[in-house]
């Protein structure tokens, strides 16, 4: 038996979110075949690693060189030396761009890096910043391969970033469809059931500023029926959202559970599934919903208009208006039968095209490509 794959994590936060949730599974897909180094860009951010399994091989690095700061020769070198004792590096968002960029300035004995580009936060959700542009575009020269999920960031990689076909993949997320389809129990919320006529405007997004949950929160206090929103997620701005629901009143209709793992066991205690974010590319939390049966409420961002199912297509927005959000949350939230035709043609197109098999096998030929050794993470578990 070949020795395992030893693999670095570079992550610009490691809260949980959609790219963590992605580099997870392929953890948990290689299961054996693998060890992994994680280091979070924010060191006191390392949350996702609740959703590890007990069977994965794996250690959150402690006091490795600082992945953020200001650009000298001596930083890029003590990264560049860490990553020497790996076989493969992955590299995760602007926040851990400078390990590809110790690459670029210490080639000579390191390992193949592949860096993966999800979207933008706050900073650069309206407007990409020109000299992190130019950084980039610079940088990314070194990587073996740039991954992205979404044809909106295909195109800039592309055009803003000049980077070449050949290291350009276009790898879609994935969720395991069939799980959504068992059910959950009506217990999987902590803190939280049902109440008899009300209905339930579910979100899982880290609670961060891009996320703009607190915008969410006002357009659910304008409904004129009654509901629930619970958010479930973990993050800076919780405060900010129950700030929100208090000023609008509804502070006792707001429920934040705060991370939690394996999506199946809970989605399904949604009827409506709601983003209000200034940025987005392709959210796995939107594919997990649509594979729950559920109808999504969220403005029309990145590759969103696209996931959703055709029906689902009217209550997509091509604007963040608070008023827009809340009159098109109410439309479903009076029509279940629009729910239920919605959440089943989501359903059907989400067991079409997102399931994860597709996601893990596109990953495991790149790693094993980049590193030269076919095989070597196994068959997907």
């Amino acid at each position: 038996m070949s020795a395992p794959v030893r693999i670095l994590h570079l992550h610009s936060s490691f809260a949980y979110g959609g790219k963590e949730a992605r580099a997870i599974r392929l953890m948990h897909a290689w299961g054996s075949n693998a060890v992994h180094t994680i280091v979070s860009g924010v060191p006191e951010r390392t949350e996702a690693q609740a959703a590890i399994g007990s069977h994965i091989r794996y250690e959150i690095a402690q006091n490795p060189p600082a992945l953020t700061g200001k650009a000298s020769v001596a930083r890029f070198e003590a990264i560049a030396k860490y990553m020497r004792r790996f076989d493969l590096v992955l590299t995760y968002n602007w926040g851990a761009i400078d390990g590809v960029m110790a690459r670029r300035v210490f080639a000579k004995g390191a390992p193949p890096v592949i860096h993966h580009e999800d979207g933008f936060n706050e900073d650069e959700a309206t407007r990409l910043n020109p000299v992190r542009n130019l950084y980039r575009r610079f940088a990314l020269g070194a990587a073996d391969a740039l991954v992205v999920p979404s044809e909106r960031l295909l195109d800039v990689a592309r055009t803003v970033w000049k980077q070449p076909e050949g290291r350009l993949h276009l790898i879609g997320n994935g969720v395991p469809v069939a799980r959504f389809a068992q059910g959950c129990a009506p217990d999987a919320i902590p803190g939280f059931r049902r109440k008899p006529g009300e209905i339930v405007i579910g979100c899982v997004a880290g609670l961060r500023e891009v996320k703009d949950l607190p915008l969410l929160v006002r357009s659910v206090g304008g409904i004129a029926v009654k509901v629930r929103l619970v958010i479930v997620g973990e993050g800076p701005e919780r405060q900010n959202i129950l700030d929100a629901a208090e000023a609008m009143g509804i502070d006792d209709r707001v429920h934040l559970p705060g991370f939690l793992p394996e999506a199946w066991r809970y989605m399904g205690l949604f009827d409506i599934f709601a983003l209000s974010s200034k940025s987005e590319q392709q959210p796995i939390s939107v594919m997990e919903a649509m594979a729950a049966g559920l109808p999504v409420v969220a403005p029309s961002l990145g590759d969103i208009g696209k996931m959703v199912s055709e029906s689902n297509q009217p209550y997509m927005g091509i604007d963040r208006m608070e008023v827009h959000l809340r009159d098109r949350l109410q439309m479903l939230a009076v029509d279940p039968a629009a729910r239920h035709y919605v959440g089943e043609s989501n359903r059907a197109k989400a067991f079409a095209e997102f399931d994860e098999a597709t996601m893990i096998t596109s990953y495991k030929a790149l790693y094993e490509r980049a590193i030269g050794r076919p095989g070597a993470l196994g068959q997907p578990v």
